[in-house]
């Protein structure tokens, strides 16, 4: 979620807003570290930790801050949720409670003017229980959309950390599928190679690209990318694919159709002397196992489950990677 511009926004129309961050859990909790929600002052907003009792009593805690009128500051809570919000998670979860008013304002349109650019970290050091002041910290290792607390240290990680995921063709499945990806984390580069084939109107996340040459949209793709592959023409099809396996840095290659569409594919590319491990990569049939419906809509449900899966498990990977090489002393020092 990108919630600095949002809160800017917030401060200007309103005077104010208030924000709750998961900052820590411990068991079984709705929502991870780095969950946030937004309160205005005219009883709406945006984000969300989780619901059940404990957003619900979050927004109401949220609400009593704003109508106060105190300088704003910040306040931690360690709740546990069955024996005082009698959820049934049985974990705790650690919440920071946070106003931003006008005076605030420089601060807030610093970490929007960062957040455009693209994800960063911050750092900041609790001090009793005046404003959680975040400093912009460029050799933060915290992932995007994450915080980590060391004593009195919070670090957070900021941005919309999505994944470029390539869709050839703008067919019926590929229509679905892009309203399907909307509301998610992925940026879609949209091609076809046929005049006025995509609608007038797209999502956000949508960028249409009409290509003679779709197979070369594939340069320069962005390092952990997907492609999903699914024109009007079997033998478009097979170049793309083509291009996609001379194409390192995909993380995924999804081909639409059939086990024999897959059979004669990989026959046709072993031919042209590509590598049969290297066509094992192609995935044919996609979309989860067990759905066989042949319906665009049931096809784009199935296929945007099977994406988010991929993209949960590439993220989960990189994490393991990522702690796997941090040095033991670093954690030390961090921990102390």
């Amino acid at each position: 979620m990108l919630v600095w511009q949002r809160l800017l926004d917030a401060i200007d129309r309103h005077g104010k807003a208030a924000m709750a961050t998961v900052i820590g859990t411990r068991g079984s909790a709705p929502r991870e570290a780095g969950a946030r929600i937004v309160v205005l002052p005219d009883a709406s907003f945006f984000g969300t930790i989780g619901g059940g009792t404990l957003e619900w009593r979050a927004i109401a805690d949220l609400q009593a801050a704003l109508a106060r009128t105190s300088e704003p500051g910040h306040d931690v809570r360690s709740i546990a949720l069955g024996p005082e919000l009698g959820q049934c998670c049985g974990g705790r979860v650690d919440l920071a409670l946070e106003v931003f008013d006008r005076s605030r304002r420089d601060e807030v349109a610093r970490l929007a003017a960062a957040e455009v650019e693209g994800a960063f970290r911050t750092r900041a050091i609790r001090d009793g229980d005046g404003p959680l002041i975040r400093e912009i910290d460029p050799k933060g290792t915290v992932p995007i959309g994450s915080v980590e607390k060391h004593g009195p240290v919070i670090e957070e990680g900021f941005g919309d950390d999505r994944r470029v995921l390539y869709l050839f063709g703008a067919g019926h499945v590929g229509r679905a599928l892009v309203l399907a990806l909307a509301p998610l984390p992925f940026d879609v580069v949209w091609v076809d190679p046929r005049p006025e084939s995509f609608p007038s109107h797209v999502p956000g996340n949508v960028r249409c690209v009409q290509a003679g040459d779709p197979a070369s949209v594939l340069e320069g793709a962005a390092d952990g990318a997907f492609a999903l592959i699914m024109t009007h023409n079997h033998a478009l099809d097979l170049s793309i694919v083509h291009k996609a396996l001379d194409t390192p840095t995909l993380a995924y290659i999804g081909l639409i159709g059939s086990a024999t569409k897959r059979a004669r594919f990989a026959s046709q590319l072993a031919q042209a002397g590509v590598p049969k491990e290297d066509v094992a990569r192609v995935v044919t049939p996609i979309g989860l196992p067990g759905i066989h419906s042949k319906l665009p809509a049931v096809i784009a449900a199935s296929v945007t489950a099977d994406m988010l899966t991929r993209d949960e498990a590439l993220r989960l990977q990189a994490r393991d990677d990522a702690n796997a090489s941090y040095p033991t002393s670093t954690f030390a020092m961090r921990g102390s």
